[in-house]
């Protein structure tokens, strides 16, 4: 599969992409999170995930 094929078949979500320095001290943690899921989430993902948990905690709901 060329990677002209894998873009035609992609998925068309509504996302964007940001750029986030985090404190070494921060990037630990959500390592040390990570380590203690199930499935091992990549960072962004794990990020994701804490950031639904916060607006869900915040807000009473989440966007997916």
């Amino acid at each position: 599969m060329t990677d002209q094929d894998k873009k035609v078949n992609r998925r068309r979500v509504d996302t964007e992409a940001i750029n986030l320095r985090l404190p070494r001290g921060m990037i630990d943690a959500i390592d040390d999170q990570r380590r203690k899921e199930q499935d091992l989430p990549t960072r962004p993902e794990m990020i994701r995930r804490a950031l639904v948990q916060w607006l869900e905690m915040v807000e009473g709901k989440s966007e997916e």
